[in-house]
């Protein structure tokens, strides 16, 4: 007989945030850690350097678009499943979970063609001909790292799922043996072998392989849902359900991309006028920094959306059963951990930024490396707080089901203003303009968050 999530509804909320959030965020966290191990292996190899970290930032925002496919199917049946097994309709449960896998599926080999089709306009596109050196060295990880992309999908995709399924430490586990994976094998192919970026893109893709086989295993073993074989459908009408419901995690993951589109042009053009970084041996260097601080933005916002995403099963149920009450409980305590943690993350990229960059192989590079790369941390991030509320605002209405509202916030925040002051403030402060972009939008979106928080609040009266 299959387990019951009724304890959703019955357990204290502290004690379920911290049995759904925390793996969940160590789960986001461990997929982060993937791309930054390889650019922390890549810095400190003194044959690649910063040719080989502004590299992997140009290729960093197109295994994003991967991703955000994946979270897009995976966190939408996360939260479909959720509000069904709230209202016992079991029967929706499964049939939601068998379609988003097939959905992922067909996905992944289409994106998989696209890339290995349009290799070198996709990466022009990104700004990779910063440099003949950076885009040889591009292409070179881009290839092996689109190889992977089927593998990376899926399991991402069903990390949600499993969580959804009562099981969010075995979600935890099966992206941190992937992970594990990679940390072992990036300094053996780096290193000893001296692959290179291709070494880093095989470890990389060696890791999320085991992550997709051990997701298949849980399929096969599921605790609450029983999966049946006309579950593995597309199932039109659940799709349609279940889909909008991940629109959120798509745009806040799509949008990213385009902003990165828009900074790494930016840079490469107002870094081409700049009296240092218009140098050849030099041109390099505001990309490769711009794309760590941006790694390190991702894990402080990993955290945001794993704390938040962890919420959304318990939300789910709440609200199927009529528990309003809890969910409203339920908000005041993830808004109140998000600002915490986005404080504790201003403290250490404002006082701690040469640390941090040390770790990126600074030793290896020139003063102007260190010195763009302590500014870019303490204009960039210092907005920290508002960013990390900002996003947990948008996944709880996600998890209330509310698609359309969620999808207009992000909207605004990662497309107007993203994308748009990325591309509007270069023009008067050149360089400077692309850091600024990051802080104003934070402040800009805030405003329009906490209309959203207090309506939120009156709705779960």
């Amino acid at each position: 007989m299959k387990e019951s999530n009724a304890f959703l509804e019955q357990e204290k909320l502290g004690t379920l945030m911290r049995k759904y959030a925390v793996p969940c965020v160590i789960s986001l966290l461990v997929a982060a850690l993937y791309n930054i191990v390889d650019q922390i292996f890549i810095a400190n190899a003194d044959y690649l350097g910063s040719y080989g970290n502004a590299a992997n930032g140009v290729v960093f925002p197109l295994t994003v678009v991967a991703l955000a496919i994946a979270v897009m199917i995976g966190d939408g049946c996360c939260a479909y499943v959720s509000i069904c097994l709230g209202a016992q309709r079991k029967e929706d449960a499964h049939k939601s979970i068998g379609s988003a896998v097939l959905l992922c599926v067909i996905s992944s080999l289409v994106l998989t063609v696209i890339y290995l089709a349009f290799q070198e306009p996709i990466l022009t596109a990104f700004g990779g001909r910063v440099n003949a050196e950076t885009f040889a060295q591009a292409k070179e990880y881009f290839l092996w790292i689109t190889l992977g992309v089927p593998f990376y999908m899926f399991g991402q995709a069903l990390n949600p799922i499993i969580r959804s399924d009562g099981s969010p430490k075995f979600a935890m586990a099966s992206t941190l043996a992937g992970a594990v994976v990679n940390i072992i094998l990036d300094p053996m192919f780096i290193f000893i072998f001296k692959w290179g970026m291709m070494g880093a893109a095989v470890a990389t893709v060696l890791g999320q392989i085991l992550t997709a086989v051990l997701a298949v295993w849980y399929l096969c073993h599921m605790k609450v849902v029983r999966l049946e074989r006309e579950s593995f459908r597309i199932h039109p009408k659940l799709a349609k359900k279940y889909l909008p419901l991940g629109v959120c995690s798509f745009l806040s993951q799509i949008s990213l991309v385009a902003a990165m589109a828009a900074i790494n042009n930016m840079i490469r053009k107002y870094g081409a006028a700049d009296a240092v970084f218009g140098q050849e041996q030099y041109a390099q260097i505001p990309m490769a920094v711009v794309s760590i601080v941006m790694k390190f933005f991702q894990i402080i916002i990993s955290i945001a959306v794993g704390t938040a995403a962890g919420c959304i099963p318990i939300v789910g149920y709440n609200i199927g059963a009529g528990r309003k009450d809890r969910a409203r409980d339920l908000f005041t305590r993830l808004l109140i951990v998000e600002a915490l943690v986005g404080f504790a993350a201003l403290l250490i990229v404002e006082f701690l930024p040469g640390q941090l960059i040390g770790i990126f192989g600074a030793k290896n590079e020139s003063v102007h490396y260190t010195q763009f790369a302590i500014r870019c941390f303490r204009i960039y991030l210092c907005m920290l707080p508002l960013a990390t509320v900002n996003k947990a605002t948008f996944i709880y209405l996600q998890s209330l089901g509310k698609a359309l509202l969620s999808t207009a916030l992000s909207m605004v925040r990662e497309v107007v203003f993203g994308v748009g002051l990325a591309l509007l403030l270069p023009l008067f402060f050149a360089l400077d303009g692309v850091l600024f972009s990051m802080p104003v939008s934070d402040v800009l979106t805030f405003v329009i968050s906490l209309i959203a928080i207090i309506h939120t609040y009156r709705t779960l009266k």
